[in-house]
């Protein structure tokens, strides 16, 4: 969820590629790598709300608008949906027509790996989002990231490699799962990696 997946895996908090200022991303200032809902009722509320079925009819219509419009506000800064999970805004070219393509998108943070994963749930729809065909076919990309644009290389997960980071994502974001159930397709993991 967040920024969407139908567009946000946005800019928000957490941890991304690379080092900054010294530190890796996710020591920062003390900023948290997970979901920002506080309190477990919160949280649970939070996620059993994102996983239904009449959330996935509105959300894709709803938080990709509200968070562009946000992070343009923000000048780059910040997402609304970053207030749930971390996110960043793709810079990717169209696969069919090559024209710039601007999708907020939850993340995953690894700041341990200094990668993120992206999720292409589509809110449990039948289709994969159209990012991830973006991605399938220009995987040179940027993504915006607390304020800075990150050159990124994108790589769709498979196998052995995938099942680890499906569980880790499941961790992570439980309504994932859900998304998954509704659907027969396989949803879409990407790790992306600083160039």
């Amino acid at each position: 969820m967040a920024a969407t997946d139908e567009g946000v895996s946005g800019a928000g908090p957490g941890a991304g590629p690379g080092k900054r200022s010294g530190k890796r991303l996710g020591e920062r200032s003390g900023k948290r790598t997970g979901p920002a809902v506080r309190g477990a009722f919160g949280a649970k509320l939070v996620q059993r709300v994102s996983a239904t079925r009449a959330f996935a009819r509105v959300a894709p219509l709803l938080i990709p608008a509200v968070d562009r419009a946000v992070h343009r506000l923000s000048g780059g800064r910040t997402m609304l949906s970053t207030r749930l999970l971390p996110g960043v805004v793709l810079h990717a070219r169209g696969a069919r027509t090559g024209q710039p393509r601007h999708t907020p998108l939850a993340c995953m943070p690894e700041p341990d790996r200094g990668t993120w994963i992206l999720v292409g749930s589509n809110f449990g729809r039948p289709g994969h989002p159209a990012w991830t065909g973006n991605l399938l076919a220009h995987p040179e990309v940027s993504v915006h990231w607390q304020g800075q644009e990150v050159p990124v290389r994108a790589r769709l997960l498979a196998g052995e490699e995938r099942a680890a980071a499906w569980q880790a994502v499941l961790r992570f974001w439980p309504p994932y799962a859900a998304y998954q159930q509704r659907i027969e397709r396989e949803i879409r993991l990407f790790r992306i990696e600083r160039r």
